[in-house]
Parts: C-alpha cells; sequence; structure tokens
C-alpha cells in the first residue's frame, strides 16, 4: 500500500497478519526497517485498536535467524533448497504416506492467525485431495 513520506520514516497504512480479523495497521519505517506500528484510526474493523501482537511483534521481519528459503534434510543436515524441490519433496511424501498409511495419517492444522479464504483452502485440500477430515485448530485456546 502506498507510503507518505515524513523526512526520513515513512508510514504505510496495510492490514494486520496475525489474525484473520483484518485490523488496519499504520506501519513506520526507517531506513528500510520497521520501526513502529499502531492501529489505524480510520481502518472500520479495529478503530486504531490492536491487540500486542498488532502493536509490537514485528523485530522477527529483521532478525538474523529468520528462514529466507527452504530447508531439506539431507544426510541428516537441513541444507537450503530451491522452492521447487521443496514443493516436489513434499508431494512425494505425502503421497508415499498416502499409499502406505491411507488418508487417515495425514492431518493439517488450521489457524486463527489465518485468514478464513486460507482456512477454507486447507480444509478443502485435506478432503478433496488427500480424503481426510482430520483438521485441528487453535481456536479453543
Amino acid at each position: 500500500m502506498g507510503g507518505v513520506s515524513m523526512g526520513e520514516t515513512t508510514k504505510f497504512k496495510t492490514v494486520c497478519g496475525y489474525c484473520g480479523t483484518g485490523c488496519g495497521l499504520v506501519v513506520e519505517v526507517e531506513n528500510n526497517r520497521i520501526v513502529k506500528i499502531r492501529g489505524d484510526k480510520d481502518a472500520p474493523v479495529n478503530k486504531g485498536q490492536t491487540c500486542v501482537k498488532g502493536s509490537f511483534a514485528y523485530e522477527y521481519v529483521h532478525a538474523k535467524s529468520r528462514l529466507t528459503s527452504p530447508l531439506i534434510r539431507k544426510a541428516g543436515e537441513l541444507v537450503e533448497t530451491t522452492w521447487e524441490e521443496a514443493y516436489d519433496f513434499i508431494a512425494n511424501k505425502l503421497k508415499a504416506i498416502l499409499l502406505e498409511f491411507g488418508p487417515e495419517a495425514i492431518t493439517a492444522f488450521a489457524t486463527a492467525r489465518s485468514t478464513n479464504e486460507v482456512n477454507y483452502v486447507t480444509q478443502k485440500f485435506m478432503r478433496a485431495a488427500i480424503g481426510s477430515n482430520n483438521i485441528d485448530g487453535c481456536n479453543r485456546t
């Protein structure tokens, strides 16, 4: 979303990605680093209010330990790989589990931190592609 330059600080309006509520946020960036996040008073969902995660849980964006590419265990060690190889690995493992143990051996975990659309696709994938109703979520906590 477009930014408004305020000297060295740029402010961007966006939507929080922590849950499916869709709170509006204003993200302040200096020198290509997030320095502050606050609720967007113009957002109809939250009217400027936000939870602690929406306001303060952004340090992970700049964390040195953050993964930037997929990893696959080879010879007992995690090594970087391409997205294509990672997706092939996942698909082949799922196929092997389905063939050996059947669809009831596979489960998915949906999360309140995802949008309704992402959770819908998750359950549709499990039911239509895998053939399993084994889906759980964190909505009880």
